[in-house]
Order: C-alpha cells, then sequence, then structure tokens
C-alpha cells in the first residue's frame, strides 16, 4: 500500500498501515484494544477509497465537502492517537525496582486512556460511516470527477491576443522557424498557464502562413479526442473527404500522410499535456523535405523537449517586462497605455509587481479596476492578490482561477499535496530545495523505495513541478539542476486558497489576536516581521498541530505545548535564544528542526531524547560545538552545520543513519584524523568538508597533507557515497590521486575538488560510469589529463582551474571524448597558454565558461583568438572572462571580436555574455611553477619534468662564503615578497570561486 499523506486524504493511507502494523505479531500483546484496532481498520478501508475519488473532484456538494472534511480530520485524530500510544508505550528499558514500578503504572495508565480514547475514536467513526451511507457518497462522487472548463475563457484568451510585448518573441519565433534546411523543424513555446503561449503561436501563425501550401492551427487540451484532433487537422489542411468522421485514428494518420507527401504546410499544435498525445499526432506530420514547420504549445518543459526532439528548438516563454506590463495593464482599465491618476500613488505598481509579468493576471486584475477611480476600491484589490483573490466573488478573477484549476488538477495527488506545501512560504520567498525536500520528507509526503532514497525522490518531485512550470527556478540553476524555487504571487494566492480550503495549512498574521475554525489547526506558518513579543492567538490549540513555521520574531509560547509536531521551522526568526529552546525534548514526534539564529550558541544536552529526529539544520547559528547526546539520534539522516562547529571525538563513527553532512570543517591537522571515523558510516552518500589549516614547510608538511587524504582515500574506495566535496583553503600541498582507486563500479555521481591542487588526473577517474559532476584544480593540464576526463561516460558538468598547458597549449580533440558533456568551464590563471576545440570537439556542450585571469597582449593568450569556438556545434550560451591591466585593451577587443565571429557560424546562435576583471600583474605559467618549486626547495623537481617545463637554477651560497648585509636583507626581503604576494594571489582565486 502506497503511505504517503495526501490534501484531500489526510493521513488515511499511512493510519491505515499503522494500524494493521498495531494487528501483527510485534504488537500481540495489546490484548485490551486490538478489537477496537480491528473495528476501526476495517470501517476506514471503503472509506479511504471514497476519499480517494473525491480528491479528483473539482466541485462537491455541501454534503460531500462536510464528510470528507470530517472523515479526513478524524483520520488525523486516529493517527495521533496511534502515534502517541506507540511511544509512550513501547519505550522499554532497563531499569531499578522503584523505576521500573512507576514506569509499569504510568504504563497502565497510559493504555487505560488510550482506550478510552480510541472508543471515543471509535463512535466518531460509526458516525461518520452512517453519513457515507446517508448520502450515498461513492455515486455522487463518481458524478463529480469531470475538471469543467469556464465557457468565457475564450474571450479571455481573446484579450490576451492584443497582448503588448509580444514582438520580440514573436520575431524571434519565425527566425527560427526559417533557419535550418528544408527537413520538417519544429519549435516548441513552453510555459506556465497564462503566459501568453497560444497568444504568441497565434501571432506567429497568421504572421507567416501565407507562405505554406496548406496550414492548420489545432487544440489538444487536457483531456484529448485525438480522432477528432486529426480529423480537425485533415480539413483546414484541406482534405475534403467525406469519409473522414467515420475514420479510425490509424485511417486518419494514414490519410494525412499521403496528402502532405508533397506539400509544404505548417501546422500549430496548441496546449499539448502528454507527451503520448503528441508522438501519435507527430505520426500524422510526415517530413516531407519540403520546407514544412509546427509549433507545438505546452506547459510542460518534458513535452516541449520531447516534441522538439529531432533537430527542433525549445522556446521558454519569458513573464512581460515591467513596461510592458504596465502598458497592459492601463490600456485594460482605462483604455489608454499612458493613462496617469497620481491619486493612486504606487498602487499600480504594487498590482503589477504581485501579477509578475503574467498576461493572464494583468488582464484579469485590470478587468476588475475597468473605469474604476476610486483609491479605496484598488486598495481593495491589491490586498486581495495575495491573501483571497481566488475567493472574490468576481467574475474575472474565477476566470482566472479556471485556468490555474486545469494545472492543479492535472497533477498527480502526491504532487499537489507537495505543492500545495508551499503555501506555507511567504510571497517572493526563495525556496531551497534541501530544505522542502526535507520538510516534505517530515510530513510524510515521501517514502523511499527500492534503490531510491526519499530525498532522490523528493528531488524528482522538485523538477516535476518545475517541469509543468507550476514553481519557477530561482537563482543559479548549476548542473541542470536549481538549488531553490519560487512560486507566483498569482500561483501562490491559488494554492494558499486550496490549502485553507482543505485545512491543510493555516497561515495567520501576528496581528490576528483570535482565530475561529471548525477544524483543529494541522499546520500552523505564521508570519510576524513587525512585531516583538507577540503571544500566540488566543483559541488556538497547539497540541495538534503537526508543522510550526515562523517568518520574522519569535512568539511567545512554550514549546511543550506542540505535543504533536514532526517539522519545527525557526530558521527565520533571528531573535531566537538558547532559552526558547527549553522543554524542546518534549516534542517526541519532531522529525525536523531547523534553526538559524545568530543568538542561539548552544543545543540543549536533552535534545538527544527527539527519537525520530530524521533532519537536524543550524547553519547560521553560533554553536561552537555539538552536545554529545546527538550520538542518540539513530535515525537522524541529514546534519547541517557551520564548518566551525565542533564534534566531540567519536561522535562521526556512531551517526551510523547519516545520509547527509554538510559542512565539516577541518581545522588543524589533528583534527584532520578524525575523518577515518567516516568509513564507519556506510549510509553516508553525501558529504562536504572544508579544510582550513597551514603545514609546516618542505617534507614534513607533505607527509601530513598525504596522511589526511590517506583518510578521503578511504572514504572513496568505500563506493557509497554519491557527492564528495572537498574545499581546502589551508597552506596545503598538491596531491597525487593515483592511490584513491575506488573498487568498480563506483556510485560517486559529483566529485568537488575545490581549491583542492592536484598534479595530474588519476587514470581511475576515466572508469567511474556515474560521474556527472566533476570539479577539479589542477597545476598543469596536460594532454593525457584531457583524454582521461573525455573518457568519463556520464560526464555532464566540468569545471577545471589550471595554471596552464604543457607545450603552452590545451587541445580539446574531436575524437570519442566527452560525449555528454553539456557544461564546461575553464580558467586559466596564468599567461602563455593557447585552448582551442578541435573540430567535433565535445559534441553536446551547451554551454561554455572561459576565465582568462592574466591577458595583457595576445601573447598571453599564445596566439589564440577564437578558441575554436566554431566547432562546438551544439553551444547555446557562451560566456568569456579576461583579466585586463586597466581598460579594454587590443588583446580583449581582438578576443571578442574573433569569438563574435566564430559564434554567429554555429546552428543554434548562441547568446554571448563578455566580462573584464582587474588583473593586478602578468606571470606566465613557467615562471609561476618554476618560482613555487623554489619556493618549495625544489621539492617538485620532477614534476616540472613531467609537464615538460624546464627548472630554473637556484644558486645556494657555500658554509664559507660570506655576503654583505645590506644584500642578505635585500634577498630575504624579496622572499618575503614573493611569498606575499602568493597568498595574495591565492586569496584572489578564492575570491572569485566563491
Amino acid at each position: 500500500m502506497e503511505v504517503v499523506v495526501g490534501v484531500s486524504t489526510g493521513v488515511m493511507k499511512p493510519l491505515l498501515s499503522k494500524l494493521t502494523k498495531l494487528l501483527g505479531e510485534e504488537y500481540a500483546k495489546l490484548k485490551g484494544v486490538r478489537k477496537q484496532i480491528k473495528f476501526l481498520r476495517d470501517e476506514l478501508i471503503p472509506m479511504s477509497e471514497t476519499l480517494q475519488i473525491l480528491a479528483d473532484a473539482e466541485h462537491l456538494s455541501g454534503h460531500m465537502k462536510d464528510w470528507r472534511g470530517k472523515l479526513r480530520e478524524l483520520a488525523y485524530d486516529i493517527e495521533d492517537c496511534v502515534d502517541a500510544f506507540m511511544v509512550r508505550v513501547d519505550c522499554d528499558g532497563p531499569m531499578g525496582f522503584i523505576n521500573g514500578f512507576v514506569h509499569r503504572l504510568k504504563k497502565l495508565i497510559t493504555r487505560h486512556e488510550i482506550a478510552d480514547e480510541i472508543e471515543e475514536l471509535k463512535s466518531r467513526v460509526m458516525e461518520v460511516s452512517e453519513r457515507h451511507t446517508r448520502y450515498n457518497i461513492v455515486e455522487q462522487a463518481s458524478n463529480s470527477r469531470t475538471v469543467s472548463i469556464d465557457p468565457r475563457l475564450p474571450a479571455l484568451y481573446e484579450e490576451i491576443d492584443r497582448l503588448v510585448g509580444i514582438d520580440a518573441p514573436k520575431n524571434h519565433i519565425i527566425e527560427r522557424l526559417s533557419m535550418g534546411t528544408d527537413e520538417l523543424k519544429v519549435v516548441s513555446i513552453v510555459g506556465c498557464g497564462g503566459l501568453g503561449k497560444t497568444t504568441l503561436a497565434n501571432q506567429v501563425y497568421h504572421a507567416i502562413k501565407s507562405q505554406f501550401w496548406c496550414t492548420a492551427f489545432v487544440s489538444v487540451s487536457q483531456t484529448p479526442d485525438i480522432r477528432k484532433i486529426l480529423i480537425d487537422i485533415a480539413r483546414e489542411v484541406g482534405i475534403t473527404d467525406n469519409t473522414l468522421d467515420n475514420d479510425r485514428v490509424q485511417r486518419l494518420i494514414n490519410k494525412l500522410r499521403e496528402y502532405l507527401q508533397d506539400k509544404r504546410y505548417f501546422i500549430v499544435i496548441d496546449d499539448i499535456w502528454v507527451a503520448k498525445d503528441w508522438k501519435t499526432i507527430r505520426l500524422a506530420l510526415l517530413d516531407n523535405n519540403c520546407g514544412s514547420r509546427v509549433i507545438t504549445t505546452t506547459r510542460s518543459i518534458p513535452v516541449a523537449t520531447c516534441s522538439s526532439s529531432q533537430g527542433g528548438y525549445v522556446y521558454q516563454m519569458e513573464p512581460l517586462s515591467f513596461d510592458d506590463s504596465k502598458s497592459l495593464f492601463f490600456k485594460r482599465a482605462f483604455g489608454s497605455e499612458n493613462s496617469c491618476y497620481p491619486h493612486l500613488e504606487d498602487v499600480p505598481d504594487r498590482i503589477l509587481s504581485k501579477c509578475g509579468g503574467l498576461p493572464l493576471a494583468i488582464i484579469t486584475v485590470s478587468s476588475m479596476l475597468t473605469n474604476e477611480h476610486a483609491r479605496a476600491e484598488w486598495d481593495r484589490v491589491l490586498n486581495a492578490i495575495g491573501s483571497a483573490l481566488a475567493n472574490l466573488k468576481d467574475p474575472d478573477a474565477e476566470k482566472m482561477t479556471s485556468i490555474l484549476s486545469l494545472s492543479y488538477f492535472d497533477l498527480p495527488h502526491h504532487l499537489r499535496t507537495c505543492l500545495l506545501y508551499l503555501s506555507v512560504f511567504p510571497e517572493d520567498c526563495w525556496i531551497q530545495k534541501q530544505r522542502l525536500i526535507n520538510r516534505w520528507i517530515a510530513e510524510g509526503f515521501i517514502h523511499e523505495e527500492q534503490e531510491r532514497s526519499a530525498y532522490e525522490i523528493g528531488e524528482y518531485y522538485f523538477n516535476d513541478l518545475i517541469n509543468r512550470s507550476m514553481i519557477q527556478p530561482a537563482g543559479d540553476v548549476k548542473y541542470g539542476q536549481a538549488n531553490a524555487c519560487r512560486v507566483h504571487d498569482i500561483i501562490l494566492d491559488y494554492i494558499k486558497c486550496k490549502a485553507a480550503e482543505e485545512n491543510f495549512v493555516t497561515t495567520l498574521d501576528a496581528a490576528e489576536h483570535g482565530y475561529t475554525s471548525e477544524y483543529k489547526v494541522r499546520r500552523l506558518c505564521v508570519n510576524n516581521r513587525n512585531e516583538e513579543n507577540v503571544t500566540i492567538c488566543a483559541g488556538l490549540i497547539l497540541s495538534n498541530v503537526r508543522s510550526f513555521t515562523i517568518f520574522g520574531y519569535t512568539m511567545q509560547s512554550s514549546l511543550s505545548a506542540f505535543t504533536s509536531l514532526r517539522v519545527l521551522d525557526l530558521g527565520d526568526c533571528e531573535d531566537m535564544k538558547d532559552h526558547h529552546l527549553v522543554n524542546i525534548e518534549m516534542m517526541f514526534h519532531l522529525k525536523y528542526l531547523r534553526l538559524g539564529s545568530k543568538l542561539i550558541t548552544k543545543l540543549p544536552e536533552k535534545i538527544g531524547e527527539l527519537q525520530y529526529l530524521q533532519t537536524l539544520d543550524v547553519r547560521g547559528t553560533r554553536i561552537e560545538e555539538l552536545p554529545p547526546t546527538i550520538t542518540k539520534l539513530q535515525r537522524l539522516t541529514h546534519l547541517y552545520v557551520g564548518w566551525t562547529t565542533k564534534f566531540p571525538n567519536g561522535m562521526i563513527g556512531q551517526m551510523h543513519s547519516l545520509e547527509e553532512l554538510r559542512q565539516y570543517g577541518v581545522r588543524s591537522y589533528e583534527q584532520g584524523k578524525t575523518l577515518e571515523e567516516f568509513s564507519k558510516l556506510t549510509k553516508l552518500r553525501t558529504l562536504k568538508m572544508k579544510w582550513d589549516f597551514d603545514l609546516p614547510d618542505a617534507l614534513e608538511g607533505l607527509n601530513q597533507s598525504e596522511g589526511i587524504y590517506s583518510h578521503v582515500e578511504t572514504l572513496l574506495s568505500s563506493c557509497n557515497l554519491h557527492n564528495l566535496s572537498i574545499s581546502d583553503y589551508g597552506r596545503a600541498f598538491p596531491l597525487l590521486l593515483d592511490s584513491w582507486h575506488p573498487v568498480v563500479p563506483c556510485s560517486v555521481r559529483k566529485l568537488s575538488l575545490k581549491a583542492v591542487v592536484i598534479y595530474k588526473v588519476p587514470n581511475w577517474m576515466g572508469t567511474l560510469g556515474n560521474l556527472g559532476v566533476l570539479k577539479l584544480v589542477i597545476m598543469c593540464l596536460r594532454p593525457e589529463d584531457v583524454e582521461i576526463l573525455g573518457a568519463i561516460p556520464s560526464l555532464l558538468f566540468l569545471e577545471l582551474l589550471t595554471d596552464g598547458g604543457t607545450n603552452g597549449s590545451i587541445i580539446v580533440p574531436g575524437s570519442n571524448g566527452f560525449r555528454s558533456l553539456k557544461y564546461f568551464s575553464l580558467r586559466i590563471t596564468r599567461c602563455g597558454t593557447a585552448l582551442e576545440f578541435e573540430v567535433g570537439s565535445m559534441p553536446k556542450l551547451e554551454h561554455v565558461k572561459l576565465e582568462f585571469f592574466e591577458v595583457r597582449n595576445m601573447e598571453c593568450l599564445n596566439g589564440a583568438s577564437n578558441f575554436g569556438i566554431q566547432h562546438l556545434s551544439a553551444l547555446s550560451k557562451v560566456e568569456v572572462c579576461i583579466g585586463r591591466p586597466d581598460g579594454i585593451n587590443a588583446a580583449f577587443e581582438c578576443v571578442a571580436r574573433a569569438i563574435i565571429a566564430a559564434v554567429e557560424t554555429l546552428p543554434n546562435h548562441p547568446t554571448i555574455t563578455f566580462e573584464t576583471k582587474p588583473s593586478y600583474f602578468c606571470e606566465h605559467y613557467i615562471a609561476s611553477i618554476n618560482r613555487w618549486n623554489k619556493l618549495h626547495d625544489g621539492m617538485f623537481s620532477e614534476w616540472l619534468k613531467i609537464w615538460q617545463i624546464e627548472e630554473e637554477q637556484t644558486e645556494h651560497a657555500t658554509d664559507g662564503e660570506t655576503e654583505q648585509e645590506d644584500e642578505t636583507d635585500e634577498e630575504e626581503e624579496e622572499e618575503l615578497t614573493e611569498r606575499q604576494r602568493m597568498e595574495r594571489l591565492n586569496k584572489r582565486i578564492r575570491g572569485s570561486d566563491h
């Protein structure tokens, strides 16, 4: 049985699983309540099935809503009872006679209390069951499963068709359609509902349809009749066969292919929801080498990718600019784009900010304000956005809600739950993926499956919501993954209303001093940005709250009141102090705890009593050391701390359930020895470490460096890790990684050795079959290194930093290497190296980022100018950063012209970004490496030979030689300056890393 928590079904599924467990042999001793438990389970099973049916019904009668709400709340109460029973009764342990007697007495009292509570719940179940029969819920539910479409929507879309700001995207699409050969080309327009995809496709269609022999514009919709769609295409392109209405799908496909075989056609397939529908339609669209073109529109990125997979193009629809939004808004509200009403002050701008460039939202809101000049009405609409716009009894608001409902009810049940949970967060909030997924897990929305952890499943859900355009990536998208998301204000308003309707999330403002509802609060979010020393509003019962989040100032309430809490997120309470954590051990069910106040300096010793805690996040606090009792948290899987936080000796090896640890700090050589404890953690999958300490000079320092890294070697060789990241910001020595050879097959997917300098790329790295992300710092890049890196079969993202390349060049050959690579970043810190991409190199590369720290003239690039970028045929984005002394010099202009010329020859017309940074000095990579070797007394002379660098000879004074005092002082001063110069450079490199 799938045991995830749902929106409409609540905790019914996991509850049934727990009731079944209580009837198993493990709980055979519960003779007094087994009969009642079996009754509860048997009664709830058929009602659970009905709840599942109701979850797909957009419109329900009052009776059905009432019955569904009472059953959902009943399931919550029963699960609270069962969980309390399991925690209090099953926690036996060794104890003395007196303590044992007291414990057994309490246990007996507990069982009587549970039995009484179950009897009460049993009577409630019987009442709900009677209503289930009386209202004939199942039959009514079956008749309520259709998702209706508001008949007023076509008129709204006609208004969107008059959009401003559409010329630029329209011209871009037309340009894309005109490019290429006579082969069939598909351009897919993708974006969330209401963004204007259909409008854009329609504008392009009417602009160029005269260039084609035959055309068609058809809509697929959420529940398509593929046969009818094929008939519509056939008739629009000109097939006049009278038997079309009687033909089956395959016959229609054959007729279309036969008709289109010698015609140049242009067809728009609008509003595709699933790839399966497109694949069927695609069978009818013959590639006849006549220059035919197809446009598809969809809300789903996977569908867009599928429809344009064979040489096509995906156009990501962007929101309107603020100026275009303003023009559209005033044109609809007042009939003129340049209307000016000073008495409204900044209210229009604030409304537009909430609309976020979404045409559907702009038109909907402006329609509510048509010819409305009263400031009070504008204020009312402004306040409604983000609080209750979806509940306004306004025809225009209802039209927009209908469109959003289409997307919502298209989601599978588990994604609806995960989406509505985002209503916890305020508008304009960047929601970290890590935080969100761990909260989903703690709430019971996700459970691990065979061969996939719960977190991995959560990542899939997160990406699915992005691909369906329900949430937007926020910040940088790295390695094909967004690390954060945000929710469009209009969508947020919709899901907040939906969450309140389902009693899924209760959001309160600190200014609210009373709360009334027929249901108990299950998930509570308080926004308290402006007031200190505020008490949670009267009348609010906290004992049933499962999730508690505060944004702003801490509320005056004891944690002991939250006896059912699973999630406690106080990471945004900046005034929280140590004393606020008193009684935290009373939260027996707590699974997720996040703290972020700099005023918190320690965790309570009793935190070890939180036996169900899975995630502990204390980043942002000033906790200097974790308490030893952390080792009692045997269910702890995710631990997030600041790198300066200390771990007591022996603690790491006892955290057997740990799957992720960020960020473990090593601040001394002695502390580095604790790394051997990590080899005991067989479940550890992600480890991020930061080292910041200096090693002694010469051989002693080299030996210590190798000693510390030998523990990492053991950890990597175990092949349990998926993600290993090490940042070394101390004075370390370059590493030789040959001995790190992991066992094959190796599960490592991401390896980041940032600021950890290595001599060369080890041969074993080319055998890492699962490695997708790799970051390396290499002293001098050899052709052999490039060859090994190119052999990594699944490598998608590669970042390299190096002083230079052997013989003054780095060549990426056009052989079979880098067959999967999509992103490549190369940063060269010294001058004297030429970069060259050969024909056929990196065939799937989409994004290249090149940085040259020192370029004063073309000799710094060893004569290279365009770097062979014209050979990277799949490029869509180019970034170039060049260090220059002062201002833009001739070398920069030469490189910029050459790259622009090279890029213009590429089929995807990549975007180009140039950036310059100050360069403090220019040094050839050979001189730099020689100087580095000299500072270490020639310890690395053998490597200079491997890098094909001629070693500069150092003259040493004999014991009998004497030097003048001023010459000695001058040499010492020169050496000191060199060291300082090196340290300055290292700091600059590290700074640019950040």
